[in-house]
């Protein structure tokens, strides 16, 4: 079956992925591997941007995400699976894309004022260059590759255009190399963490998919509930209940879950019976993957093997479309 068209996706290693990364992206990356030809690549470059004093750990960073992604369903045999820095022609075309992009492009971007506003001040110096030329070295791992399509959140529509910006300049000066990327609109699902805000490491709600079976349990019975249930007896409100959304979404039975929702609102539910039903949902719809993660982890030879050849494959393509570059460019040696 002829493909829709090429993607690439992928993670900064910037520690253990969570429940949140597995609802919100990976789910949706593995049901796109038998319509899409998909590229995934682990942006430990990406990575340095906020985090360029932390190297010695990148390596088993890097390592378990690819445990986290192969867990999930990401099956080397259907998608690339590489490191960003496993294949240095990212860096090339960086530079090359760098010398045509305005910096006024880059102060505009979205993103750019509130992360050095977050930034984590190493030595007092500032934000690196790397942090504003970031979009660049984005855009460079999509047009490497000549994606078509990038899975996106409706508010990350803006980075991708700034990509679209600077193909459509590259092309203007130097012949049409790169095709444009199109968004692929995706609905990323927003799961709760333990303390009600979003999930996130940054907050340390999260539950991760590594967390074993007794550390989800422990997690699970923290969590934040409706602030007006007090005790039993008085009426929920499930529907801003953050426990209730995992009922919904390792519900298996629609019915089951509606009674759920039935009880609570009538105060004979308490929350601590509501965690624990939650919680074997949880448990339940994520066994597999927390197998494959268990046994993956046991495997290390096979997840570096994985990568090795995935940075192979991801280098042939992007070899080619550098000689293209260099060719529209009129750089490199002609003796």
């Amino acid at each position: 079956m002829a493909k829709k068209g090429r993607i690439l996706s992928g993670h900064r290693p910037t520690g253990l992925l969570h429940i949140g990364h597995y609802e919100g992206t990976l789910r949706n990356w593995v049901s796109m591997q038998d319509d899409y030809e998909c590229f995934f690549e682990i942006a430990d470059w990406h990575a340095l941007t906020t985090g360029y004093d932390e190297t010695e750990t990148m390596p088993e960073r890097v390592e378990q995400m690819a445990i986290d992604w192969l867990a999930s369903g990401l099956d080397p045999e259907r998608s690339t699976l590489f490191v960003q820095s496993d294949v240095p022609e990212h860096a090339e075309l960086f530079l090359l894309l760098g010398m045509i992009t305005p910096v006024s492009w880059l102060e505009r971007c979205p993103t750019y004022k509130d992360q050095i506003a977050n930034l984590r001040d190493v030595d007092g110096a500032g934000p690196g260059f790397g942090l504003l030329g970031y979009p660049v070295l984005m855009a460079a791992d999509i047009v490497i590759y000549k994606a078509t399509v990038v899975p996106v959140g409706e508010d990350q529509l803006p980075h991708l255009e700034l990509t679209r910006e600077i193909v459509r300049r590259f092309n203007n000066f130097f012949g049409p190399v790169f095709p444009e990327p199109e968004g692929l609109l995706s609905e990323f699902a927003l799961v709760p963490g333990i303390d009600g805000r979003k999930m996130s490491k940054s907050y340390g709600n999260d539950i991760k998919l590594a967390d074993a079976p007794d550390e989800v349990q422990r997690k699970m019975k923290s969590m934040f509930t409706d602030p007006t249930k007090l005790r039993m007896g008085d009426p929920g409100h499930p529907d801003e209940c953050p426990v209730f959304i995992y009922h919904r979404m390792y519900g298996e039975d629609a019915a089951e879950v509606e009674e759920i929702k039935m009880q609570c609102e009538a105060g004979s539910l308490g929350c601590v019976k509501c965690k624990l039903q939650a919680t074997e949902k949880l448990l339940w719809g994520l066994k597999d993957v927390m197998q494959r993660r268990t046994e993956l982890a046991q495997n290390l030879d096979h997840v570096h093997q994985v990568l090795r050849e995935g940075a192979e494959k991801a280098r042939e393509v992007a070899c080619e479309t550098m000689s293209q570059v260099r060719s529209a460019m009129h750089l490199g040696s002609t003796l």
